[in-house]
């Protein structure tokens, strides 16, 4: 079952189509977060080591497409501010965005949820294109970067079993957002128990 598989995905891999779908798969992740694009980014990257892709397209493809589908979110974010407002990710993206700029954007592209978050919220606060445009080239190659090598270099430790080497790199993956996530979560915790009322002088007013 598992050689099936194998040779499945190598016919994939090896065919001159790939290409377009890691496109389109980032595009649509921009604006649609459960596509499987980082993954499908991962994979072709181990299949770079064995010469099944081309590790240079693989990236250059995937940032393309993170871009577009980036300036797609920002384009909706602009048309539909008004029915963001309220919403739990579009507070957290907005504060963010006060806080270090456009910047974020290229954080955010590490956080599960948070890059869609960030890019509709720029539209809808009408972030400078410009400024959205230059760092979001920023986080759409350095996240096709980090992808792809993160496969070839699992696909190098494991040249003659593919599969383990997707299993790396998509271990890799996930210790990187599980690492951010806590880094995240201990930010957050130590600044609530800052402004926590306990915390707050005592009211010595008569």
């Amino acid at each position: 079952m598992s050689h099936a598989i194998l040779d499945l995905v190598e016919q994939v891999m090896s065919s001159p189509w790939l290409y377009v779908a890691l496109f389109a798969l980032a595009l649509l992740d921009g604006f649609f977060p459960i596509v499987p694009a980082e993954t499908s980014v991962i994979t072709a990257g181990v299949f770079a080591a064995t010469g099944e892709t081309n590790l240079a397209l693989v990236i250059v493809v995937a940032a393309l497409g993170a871009f577009a589908g980036d300036h797609i979110s920002y384009l909706i974010g602009n048309r539909s501010a008004g029915r963001l407002r309220d919403k739990k990710a579009f507070i957290w993206a907005r504060g963010a965005l006060a806080e270090r700029g456009g910047l974020v954007l290229v954080v955010a592209r590490y956080i599960p949820g948070g890059r869609t978050a960030t890019t509709l919220t720029m539209g809808a606060v009408r972030h400078p294109l410009r400024s959205f445009t230059f760092f979001d080239a920023i986080a759409a190659g350095s996240w096709a970067v980090y992808s792809g090598l993160i496969g070839f270099f699992g696909g190098m430790a494991f040249e003659n079993d593919p599969i383990k080497g997707l299993l790396l790199g998509l271990g890799i993956a996930l210790s990187v957002t599980a690492v951010v996530e806590i880094v995240r979560w201990v930010r957050k915790r130590r600044a609530a128990i800052q402004v926590s009322p306990e915390r707050l002088p005592a009211d010595t007013s008569v």
